[in-house]
């Protein structure tokens, strides 16, 4: 991922690499975890959030099946 020097995402995001999960309910993956960003649709058909695990920051994806 590259970011531009205006871009609003948290630090950690920009600075820490981070892994991509691809989960079945987003909602049940994130219920109690430390929300880094919010769960939104950056493209139809797709769902993501990300959270934060041991001080790095984890990418979970939730893909539409229809």
């Amino acid at each position: 991922m590259r970011f531009e020097p205006e871009c609003t995402l948290p630090e950690i995001v920009k600075t820490i690499p981070h892994v991509a999960f691809e989960v079945d309910n987003l909602a049940e993956e994130i219920a109690g975890k430390k929300i880094i960003i919010e769960p939104n649709s950056p493209s139809e058909g797709i769902l993501v959030a990300f959270i934060e695990e041991n001080g790095a920051p984890v990418e979970l994806m939730q893909y539409s099946r229809s």
